[in-house]
C-alpha cells in the first residue's frame, strides 16, 4: 500500500478522531491551569486551617473504614461495570470531538491552501496599447 492510502486509512478510524479528541480536550484543560493556580494561591491560609484538624479527622475515617471494608468486594464489582460502560462514553465522546475538530482544523487547511493557491497565481498579462506611427498602424 501506498503511504497516502495508508494515511486515508488510518484518518477514517475511530481511534484517530478519539486521540484528536482527548488531545483538544486535554489542551482544553492545560488553558485552565492559570486560573487554578491563582485559585488555590488564594486559599493558602486555609491549608493551615485545615493541617491542624487533620489527626482528629483521621482517626474519624479510620473507625469508618472497617464498615466499609465489609462491602467493599460487591461495591467492586458494581463499579467495574459502572467504569466499563463510563469507559465506551468517554471514548465516543472524545471520537464525535476529534471528527469536530479535523473537520475544522481540515476546513481551515482548505481555506488557507485556496488563499495561498490564488496568491501563487501569476498576473494576468493586459494587451499593450499601440502607439500611433508603430509599423503594425502604417500598413
Amino acid at each position: 500500500m501506498t503511504f497516502a492510502t495508508e494515511v486515508k486509512k488510518l484518518t477514517e478510524s475511530k481511534p484517530f478522531y478519539a486521540v484528536a479528541g482527548a488531545s483538544d480536550f486535554a489542551i482544553e484543560k492545560l488553558r485552565e491551569i492559570p486560573e487554578h493556580l491563582e485559585k488555590l494561591q488564594s486559599r493558602r491560609g486555609e491549608l493551615g486551617r485545615t493541617a491542624k484538624d487533620l489527626p482528629t479527622r483521621a482517626r474519624a475515617y479510620a473507625s469508618k473504614a472497617e464498615e466499609y471494608a465489609k462491602d467493599l468486594p460487591e461495591k467492586a464489582r458494581g463499579y467495574a461495570d459502572i467504569v466499563g460502560v463510563r469507559a465506551v462514553e468517554i471514548y465516543e465522546g472524545f471520537a464525535d470531538r476529534g471528527r469536530k475538530v479535523v473537520s475544522r482544523v481540515s476546513g481551515d487547511a482548505a481555506l488557507e491552501l485556496e488563499d495561498v493557491s490564488e496568491a501563487a497565481e501569476p498576473p494576468v498579462a493586459k494587451p499593450a496599447s499601440r502607439k500611433p506611427g508603430t509599423t503594425a498602424d502604417k500598413s
